[in-house]
């Protein structure tokens, strides 16, 4: 079991993370929608920031999170509000700690 945390541990820190953020749930989820369909990555988690913001955020190789990225980015304009995109290609491991959790089975 310390054996696979530690592996998933460094598995997310090769992995970049991916956050489109919006006004409104409409936008965030065609944000969702889309970059699952365009690459390679992984849907963590969404986050209701407050004042109707909501942020989507992904992983995966920065490759894929960047076309993913791109890819909610335009899909969210097309239906709402986007208000920012960013990629971090490298996270820290501190910055794990206040990401949403995988459930991995």
């Amino acid at each position: 079991m310390i054996r696979k945390f530690k592996e998933d541990k460094i598995m997310a820190a090769l992995q970049a993370l991916g956050m489109v953020e919006t006004k409104g749930l409409v936008g965030s989820i065609e944000a969702a929608d889309a970059m699952v369909k365009a690459a390679n990555v992984t849907l963590i988690g969404k986050v209701h920031v407050g004042g109707g913001l909501v942020t989507v955020m992904v992983r995966g190789d920065v490759g894929a999170v960047k076309a993913a990225t791109d890819a909610g980015a335009a899909a969210a304009g097309r239906v709402g509000e986007l208000v920012s995109v960013h990629v971090i290609p490298r996270p820290h491991a501190e910055v794990e700690m206040i990401l949403p959790k995988l459930d991995v089975q």
